[in-house]
């Protein structure tokens, strides 16, 4: 998996920089000050770092040529201030991009991608471990066929996946059996029993519901069938 260093003395920002790069698939560490950076950098030899320029009384710019005597990872500039003139110079430090705060998280992960192509990164596995589906704490991953719920592996089989998958690409959606049956089992109700469908949500909802009898992910419509509500709080 592709890593990511976060240095930055700002909890809010490392917290959301950490969980916005997490749902994206990389593995990320942080740190708030040089010498964690630098220990970090030299430990898990990360595939690019983040870096702000005002870590408290530190100054980035002196971390980045420290960095640079250990290590050559492609680094991303974070600073609140956004003069020319700074910019060109932490790029002649040796910085790959330099980024103004507020930032948009959109415009970070096409930078990141950018910079990860040309540094020659391994991209494609980073695309092969995103989730495909993320709502809050859950992450569907199409390609490997796991699912995470706050960042635990569950163990699901590959209807159950199947099952999940499917509705959760529909939020809201609702879905009478026969439909299910259709749809996840290439089946129908003239020759497959409708309680097969019944007995995989019961299954599914033991193993992503924290209470199955008031399930939260997958409700109950009556009288008509199921359909996924999305929970969007971590």
């Amino acid at each position: 998996m592709t890593r990511i260093l976060v240095v930055d003395d700002d909890p809010e920002i490392t917290k959301l920089l950490e969980k916005f790069l997490a749902n994206e698939g990389y593995e990320v560490s942080v740190a708030s000050n040089g010498a964690a950076a630098l220990s970090a950098a030299s430990a898990s030899e990360p595939d690019l770092v983040i870096l702000d320029i005002v870590l408290g009384s530190e100054d980035g710019r002196e971390v980045l040529r420290e960095l640079r005597l250990i290590s050559d990872v492609p680094t991303i500039f974070l600073t609140g201030r956004g003069l020319e003139s700074e910019r060109i110079a932490g790029l002649k430090l040796g910085a790959d991009d330099y980024m103004v705060k507020p930032f948009s998280l959109g415009e970070m992960s096409a930078r990141i991608e950018s910079i990860l192509r040309r540094s020659g990164a391994n991209t494609s596995q980073h695309l092969i471990e995103a989730p495909n589906i993320v709502y809050g704490t859950l992450q569907i991953n199409e390609n490997t066929h796991e699912v995470r719920l706050g960042g635990e592996l569950l163990d699901l089989t590959s209807k159950e996946f199947a099952l999940l998958n499917f509705m959760a690409a529909t939020p809201r959606q609702v879905y009478s059996r026969s439909q299910l049956l259709e749809h996840v089992w290439a089946s129908s109700s003239e020759w497959q029993n409708e309680a097969t469908v019944t007995e995989h949500i019961r299954r599914l909802r033991s193993k992503i519901e924290q209470d199955p009898d008031k399930p939260m992910w997958i409700k109950t419509v009556r009288g008509v069938g199921y359909r996924f509500e999305p929970q969007l709080k971590s």
